[in-house]
């Protein structure tokens, strides 16, 4: 028996939605409450009207709760809807409306945008029958280990859509291929994709509002990459495109993550449309209280029922979906809290879903990052489920932001943070591999707004200021936005590089937002959801105007991949390893004495004794850091000074003598005393003396 090609092969066909089979399609839907099912077939995605309806049989095409019709001659590129009619009864969670045009749960692709609902009726976007052949040239997943990740947020149209980028194909998937050669000349491992499952660009009613839908978290089809984001308009196009950008990255050894948004709907509460899942079985797929109205611990009007079996079911038919049909490399879900949540709202100890998904064989190599709150009040960082689950560490961010502003009696919180969290990780026998590390995210000021902006700056959103975050941590350094003044200016590229620095170097998984290693701005706005013009996308001509940050941000990254020293698979604990027996970790004071964790000394320095990974040799590392603006002396402890030293990185020179590639920098002292500019960070580095 001659076997498939391995390229065809780990593909997996869903048992719902639109299924080609036998010259026809095969339509599965699921609904408990219908009493009455129908294809809706359009020929063209501009058409009101469908062209054909087919009736499912409720005889014969029902099992169970499962509708199925066999529908020949069609095919791959048929457009659809369903539609169901059923009992409407809003406190006992029912919205049926026979007129409403219904996307496909399980649909693989959409086409075309709302059209105007002057009649009345809701004309979403058009479902695509989808084929799945794509000729995958023996692509599998990289799986890279956790440990050695260094992972890129970006959005997949904002980082090529402004024309600085020069490509030929700009805001798309394929515009993300032409950019490959820059994500591996900066050394980051993983892209992680904010949402790409499809969401509405326009509103349900047609009209095209003046503040739009920039960051995707508003989801319309769990199974469709977005259709926006392709470069051919045809329909399904995306599908192919996205897989080409999939196959790129691979064969680039960058791996994909995707941002998924498996706590809401575009659909919203009780007021909000009936689009897909609210008019095929709103109760089952929502959660919803004791009168029928929807409960919202996502802050978007309702909340996805996780743990109930039929919508579990599809959540994790989603996910293998994107592994084995995409050869998706890893997840970050969006308030993964709400997955933790029964279907009454309570937070449970082992919920289903997150446990199904923890111990699924077919996604065992498959990264899963929470996003561990959700906007009802749960705050689970460093308790998220088993160990499969890593999770955005929303501790490290406020912690690091606060030691480099100069907030007080933050140096041991910075300490712990930069040693791996072990107060978060380390009593459920997690590892520092668990906490994935960041400063900035999508959600708040990049990096450069960071140093730059004292308050929020949200007015272009037509909120009057109120939304986003008003606890930010920030500082602008007695300027607010840009400036002239050379000064101010040198110490916000210092206090840069000292996040930069501090988030490199820290024990646990790095995540680097989109543009910050060249300075990207919002111009102080701190929630640019709805941005999509040039507040949000990469400025490409930054990268040649900040090419100093750009290198030191990249010899960091690439320095990090090969010195196994900080990036550790377990926790420190201070007993000394390795052929030169130094303590594994050692926190001393300016002064080279032992650290007094009760002091309101903003000044560390860190020994790091070197961590072999074979056939890689790591170093020692001393990293010195200081947080106050005033300079100060640092004394290296004498035992310490026996190594052969050299310096590293020096956050307050400027480039190229801000960091050494090579690690050929300028010598320790002889006197093993230095003198530390103000909110400065220092690393030195140095090989094992023992054999």
């Amino acid at each position: 028996m001659k076997l498939p090609h391995p390229a065809h092969r780990f593909t997996q066909p869903l048992p719902y939605g639109a299924i080609v089979r036998d010259g026809g399609v095969q339509f599965v839907v699921f609904s408990r409450s219908a009493t009455a099912m129908r294809v809706l077939l359009y020929d063209r995605v501009a058409d009101r009207e469908p062209k054909h309806i087919v009736d499912f049989d409720p005889d014969d095409d029902r099992w169970g709760d499962v509708w199925s019709v066999f529908v020949p001659g069609v095919g791959a590129g048929q457009l659809y809807h369903f539609q169901a009619d059923g009992p409407y009864e809003p406190a006992k969670g029912l919205l049926f409306d026979g007129k409403a045009r219904l996307i496909d749960p399980y649909a693989q692709a959409l086409a075309g945008e709302f059209q105007p609902a002057d009649d009345g009726i809701i004309r979403p976007p058009k479902c695509v029958v989808i084929d799945d052949d794509y000729p995958w040239a023996h692509d599998r997943h990289l799986r890279r280990p956790l440990s050695e990740t260094v992972i890129y947020e970006m959005h997949v149209r904002g980082f090529t859509r402004s024309k600085s980028s020069g490509v030929d194909h700009p805001g798309t998937y394929l515009g993300v291929i032409e950019k490959i050669p820059y994500l591996q000349s900066l050394g980051v491992t993983a892209v992680e994709l904010m949402p790409v499952h499809e969401f509405p660009t326009n509103a349900p009613d047609g009209r095209h509002p003046k503040c739009v839908n920039y960051w995707g978290y508003d989801p319309l089809a769990f199974f469709a990459p977005h259709r926006g984001y392709a470069s051919n308009h045809a329909p399904g196009a995306q599908v192919r495109e996205f897989k080409q950008m999939v196959e790129a990255l691979h064969q680039a050894g960058i791996e994909v993550i995707l941002d998924v948004v498996f706590n809401h709907t575009a659909e919203g509460n009780e007021q909000g449309p009936i689009l897909s899942l609210k008019g095929l079985q709103n109760n089952v797929y929502y959660m919803l209280d004791e009168q029928g109205r929807f409960r919202n611990f996502s802050g978007c009007g309702n909340t996805i029922n996780g743990n109930h079996p039929i919508v579990r079911e599809m959540l994790f038919l989603c996910l293998r979906h994107w592994v084995l049909n995409y050869r998706i490399d890893g997840f970050r879900f969006d308030l993964a809290s709400i997955l933790s949540r029964d279907r009454d709202g309570r937070l449970t100890p082992n919920p289903p879903v997150v446990e199904a998904i923890a111990e699924d064989p077919l996604l065992a190599e498959t990264k899963l990052i929470a996003e561990a709150w959700d906007a009802a009040g749960a705050y689970q960082v460093g308790s998220f489920h088993t160990l499969r689950w890593a999770e955005w560490n929303g501790r490290y961010r406020d912690d690091v932001r606060r030691y480099w502003r100069g907030d007080p009696h933050m140096t041991p919180l910075l300490a712990t943070r930069l040693a791996g969290s072990s107060d978060l990780y380390q009593a459920s026998g997690r590892h520092p591999y668990h906490s994935i590390n960041f400063i900035t995210s999508h959600d708040g000021f990049t990096l450069n707004d960071l140093v730059s902006y004292l308050e929020k700056h949200n007015e272009a959103n037509g909120e009057n200021n109120q939304d986003g975050e008003n606890n930010n941590y920030s500082i602008n350094y007695g300027v607010e936005g840009p400036t002239r003044n050379r000064k101010i200016q040198r110490l916000r590229q210092r206090h840069i590089k000292c996040l930069l620095a501090t988030l490199l170097l820290s024990q646990g998984v790095p995540m680097v937002l989109m543009g910050d290693e060249c300075r990207r701005t919002q111009r102080g706005n701190n929630n640019a959801y709805c941005q999509d013009n040039p507040i949000s996308w990469f400025d490409w001509k930054r990268v040649r105007r900040y090419e100093g940050l750009v290198r030191f941000c990249r010899e960091l990254i690439h320095f990090r991949r090969r010195e196994p020293t900080v990036r550790r698979t377990s926790f420190l604990t201070g007993e000394p390893v390795g052929p030169d027996q130094l303590p594994d970790v050692a926190w001393y004071n300016a002064e080279g004495l032992a650290f007094d964790w009760s002091s309101n000394d903003p000044s560390l320095l860190c020994a790091l004794a070197a961590f072999d990974e074979p056939p890689i040799r790591g170093h020692h590392l001393l990293i010195l850091l200081h947080g106050a603006l005033e300079p100060r002396s640092f004394v290296v402890p004498e035992h310490l000074r026996a190594w052969s030293w050299r310096q590293f990185v020096d956050t307050s020179a400027d480039s190229p003598n801000d960091i050494f590639p090579e690690l050929d920098g300028p010598p320790l002292p002889e006197t093993g005393t230095l003198e530390v500019p103000g909110r400065t960070l220092i690393c030195y580095v140095a090989p094992q003396k023992a054999t």
